[in-house]
């Protein structure tokens, strides 16, 4: 049984162990491979630095090199070296990262995110050149660079989602006029041609080609990697869905009412596609090792490989936290749990301490704009998963378990009830 395979149907089991003592470099010190995985306690990033150091991971044994803006947190893997240091601050990325000449991968899955594409564009591929201009001219042996993006790549920006629905709402009431670019119809396909708004991951892309082609002859290669909604564990990641609901169902039990659906009829109804972040790492650890060489200087999207409807993971999320639930009700029974939750941080505090639980914040554990933001409408962000397959990665996701999945470690890692 292959190692894809056996993590796509949770034959790999969680580990019990410490992750320093599951890490194994051969009998001699010597690592097949160096991985730099930056954006280390992200939601992509924690699952590379919790994956890498195992010892059947492809390509290894691995030796791991975190990085990242803040402290580890408590539960992230031990057998990593981590480094801190701020991306957007060129003298220092180059002062953390000049004497690390053996890296032979990079995995880049850090995000500064911001509400205006403007700003996406200014920071985010300057933290990626930052990384780059140091890495690429002094590590001699580095033989691939993954880079993460995601489905916004087919959708545009926040804004630019934004505008079209502004834009059609003036169109059906006085017809004409408004008219943007058109969206790009899913299911989403990697060919399909750049939008025409400005978008940060078209610059990081470029970023990317540009370093790499510095070595020349050919020498490294790339890979992009475009998740959907992401599912994993990562209490301090802005977009992190399943922990953000995890705190409100929490709220919800806490207050004696019933779990509401906070979104729109569609997001409700619509079918929708998920990426596991385990999955994702397993994917670009795929595309960095593949001895067939199928997956260099490819683009990839990443999602589990079936769809859901929220219809079908709310009683999931409720049952998990033994409440009654309340689906679709219409829109003027709807929840903005953008102006309703960050009123609850005294709740929060009082859960954190009746369940001895990690200390948090309630604004450090959900983001309730972004929930607000994917439950308002049926944005219908599907794509295809065949370029990937044909290309050899037959990794795969059932949604349901893996919600449940990572509420199991949201509750075994004491970061909800």
């Amino acid at each position: 049984m292959s190692w894809w395979w056996r993590r796509a149907i949770g034959a790999a089991q969680p580990q019990t162990q410490p992750q320093d003592e599951q890490a194994a470099a051969a009998p001699d010190g010597h690592f097949r491979s160096v991985a730099l995985v930056v954006g280390a306690t992200g939601i992509v990033g924690s699952s590379l630095v919790g994956i890498l150091p195992l010892p059947d991971t492809p390509g290894g044994p691995w030796k791991v090199y975190a990085l990242s803006r803040r402290p580890l947190p408590p539960w992230a893997a031990s057998a990593v070296t981590h480094l801190q240091v701020d991306l957007g601050d060129s003298s220092a990325v180059a002062e953390a990262l000049a004497p690390l000449t053996d890296i032979t991968h990079v995995f880049y899955a850090a995000l500064s995110p911001h509400m205006i594409e403007a700003r996406n564009r200014r920071a985010n591929p300057a933290m990626l050149r930052n990384v780059l201009s140091v890495v690429v001219p002094n590590c001699p042996a580095l033989a691939h660079v993954c880079l993460q993006t995601g489905t916004k790549h087919y959708t545009g920006p926040p804004e630019a989602i934004a505008g079209r629905i502004v834009g059609g709402i003036i169109r059906g009431i006085f017809g004409g006029g408004a008219a943007a670019a058109q969206p790009l119809s899913p299911p989403y396909t990697e060919d399909m041609p750049r939008l025409g708004w400005r978008n940060f991951y078209y610059d990081q892309e470029d970023v990317l080609l540009d370093a790499v082609s510095q070595r020349g002859g050919g020498g490294i290669s790339w890979s992009v990697h475009r998740p959907n909604l992401i599912l994993g564990f990562s209490p301090r990641s802005a977009m992190n869905i399943v922990c953000s609901l995890c705190v409100y169902a929490a709220i919800c039990r806490k207050e004696g009412v019933p779990l509401r659906w906070p979104g729109s009829r569609g997001a409700w109804e619509g079918f929708s596609t998920a990426s596991d972040a385990d999955l994702v790492a397993e994917q670009q650890i795929w595309a960095a090792v593949d001895p067939t060489g199928m997956a260099k200087n490819q683009a990839f999207n990443c999602s589990n490989g079936d769809i859901f409807k929220w219809e079908q993971l709310w009683p999931i999320l409720a049952d998990r936290f033994g409440l009654e639930w309340v689906g679709y009700r219409g829109e003027k029974k709807r929840v903005k749990l953008a102006l309703a939750m960050p009123r609850k941080a005294a709740v929060w505090a009082e859960i954190v301490e009746e369940n001895q639980l990690v200390a948090t914040q309630l604004h450090e554990v959900a983001n309730w704009w972004f929930v607000d933001g994917l439950f308002y409408a049926n944005w219908e962000f599907l794509d295809s998963m065949n370029k990937s397959k044909e290309h050899g990665f037959l990794g795969f996701r059932n949604t349901a378990k893996s919600f449940n999945t990572w509420i199991d470690k949201m509750k075994a890692c004491k970061i909800v009830p």
